[in-house]
């Protein structure tokens, strides 16, 4: 058994579905080989994935880019996200956050809306990359709100995060994941996070929903799927099983260390999830112009 993730080993898709298919491989007896085919803003995987025969064998990781950013931004996509795949089980969530440099004036997320209110177009926020989830988070923000920032694009959070602990940025949309040891180490400064809930690895931070935009939510996820035609009984299966691998404490644990939470589900409780995700995104992509050639 294969699962293909669209991106190169090491981000946070591919690691998450290796620790639920090194759970998967015990609890069947077999192994379940993780094939990275990264490229494309992930599109080449996912339709190697789509196209693959429904027999249980070949899953794909689907993510917040592929499934839920990718119909509204790509000029051509080479899959249906919501025809072409049988969903199974969300994985895990990434959360966002709003981080500053130390420097920032503003030290919580009201103040910092103040500051970019009086100042409409003029204070930098990093993203990773146009369409990334940091990306479509902030526009997502300016869509809900009266707020405007001049948004500086990165080639991923690791130039990003770089630049806002130097001070080259005084603010960023980034993961939890990536922003928390710069924020223990007392070099960025954290102002909000983007999940409906406040999360565990920083419990003091408020989130955006509870402060300056009501309802917003707005984060990175990663999941499996199947091909469409795949049988509804082995999709009840794999997303049984893959469930109770992430109920795991050793799961759990591992997930939160990531920066990431658990987000289990039935298949029909993903598909009703991936479907809000394309609407929503759809919406910021038509909003703020947001396209890759």
């Amino acid at each position: 058994m294969r699962i293909i993730v669209p991106f190169p080993p090491g981000q946070a898709a591919d690691t998450v579905t290796r620790l639920v298919a090194d759970k998967l491989s015990a609890r069947w007896g077999q192994p379940v080989v993780v094939e990275n085919r990264a490229g494309g803003a992930g599109a080449p995987g996912l339709e190697a994935g789509a196209r693959a025969a429904p027999d249980g064998y070949t899953l794909t990781a689907g993510t917040s880019g592929t499934l839920g950013v990718n119909p509204s931004v790509l000029a051509r996509v080479p899959y249906d996200a919501e025809r072409d795949f049988a969903p199974i089980s969300n994985i895990a969530m990434v959360p966002l956050m709003l981080v500053a440099h130390p420097s920032f004036a503003a030290r919580d997320v009201r103040a910092m809306a103040e500051m970019v209110r009086a100042r409409p177009g003029d204070i930098n926020i990093a993203s990773a990359g146009p369409a990334t989830s940091q990306h479509m988070a902030i526009e997502l923000l300016q869509m809900r709100t009266d707020l405007r920032f001049s948004i500086v694009h990165y080639r991923g959070s690791g130039p990003g995060i770089t630049d806002l602990i130097a001070g080259v940025v005084p603010l960023m949309m980034d993961s939890v994941a990536s922003a928390l040891p710069h924020i223990r180490g007392g070099r960025a400064i954290p102002l909000a996070v983007t999940v409906a809930g406040r999360v565990p690895q920083l419990p003091e931070t408020p989130t955006i929903a509870e402060t300056i935009s009501p309802g917003y939510q707005a984060a990175g996820w990663s999941g499996l799927v199947a091909p469409a035609a795949t049988p509804p009984e082995i999709v009840a299966k794999i997303s049984t099983d893959v469930r109770a691998a992430l109920a795991e404490p050793d799961v759990v644990q591992r997930l939160l260390n990531l920066g990431t939470t658990p987000d289990p589900g039935t298949p029909e409780e993903f598909a009703t999830f991936v479907r809000n995700e394309i609407t929503k995104w759809r919406e910021v992509a038509r909003a703020g112009n947001v396209r890759l050639d």
